[in-house]
Formats: structure tokens, sequence, C-alpha cells
């Protein structure tokens, strides 16, 4: 069967789009673009505030890292210091040393419990 070319074939007909003038789709166009335009400095500005605290955040966590750093050598240092006079055979110095914790401690329980 051979298709027919005339201008309804299975219930698709032609229609003509609705007749706008064209100075109404230009204002349309216009608004739009000033909105996107609108869009598009905000999007801007906020990815430029995003970028600086991202500066920021970045300074800061590798200030921290350089802090962190230098506490875990002097941490380290210490505890070879403790390990080297433990072994030299001077043990009160552990007793010294807890004796002097728990003395602490005693000392701030008192404090905190006359507060």
């Amino acid at each position: 069967m051979r298709r027919s070319h005339s201008g309804e074939r299975a219930g698709y007909g032609y229609e003509p789009l609705p007749t706008t003038s064209h100075d109404g789709l230009d204002q349309e166009n216009e608004r739009m673009a000033d909105e996107l335009k609108d869009k598009i400095h905000a999007l801007k500005s906020l990815s430029i505030d995003i970028g600086t605290e991202v500066k920021y955040q970045d300074k800061m966590l590798r200030g921290m890292d350089e802090d962190f750093e230098r506490t875990s050598g002097s941490l380290t240092s210490s505890v070879a210091r403790v390990i080297r006079m433990a072994k030299a055979g001077h043990n009160y110095y552990i007793l010294y040393l807890l004796l002097f914790s728990i003395a602490v401690f005693f000392i701030l329980w008192i404090v905190l419990k006359l507060k």
C-alpha cells in the first residue's frame, strides 16, 4: 500500500504555529537572557567565595599538619629520653614520676572539690 501525501495522515494534521509578534518573543528572550546573566553572576561569585574558603582551609590544615609534626617529634624525643633513663638502672625516677603524678591529681581534685 502506498501512503498518501495529503495533508492528513493517520490523524496527524498540519497545524501552523500560532502567530505571535516577534516583539513579544524578543522581549521574552531578553528577559530570560537577563535572568540567566543574573544566575551566572551569582554562580561566579559563589565559586569565587568557595575558592577563597578552600585556600583558607588548606592553609589552616597545612599549619595544623606542621604543628602535629613538631609535637610528634617532641613527644618522640621525650619518650626516648624516658626509655633511656629507665634502662640506665635508675628505677627511682619512675617512682618519683608516679608519686608526682599522684600528688598533682590529688591537688587538682582538692581544688575542684572546693569550688
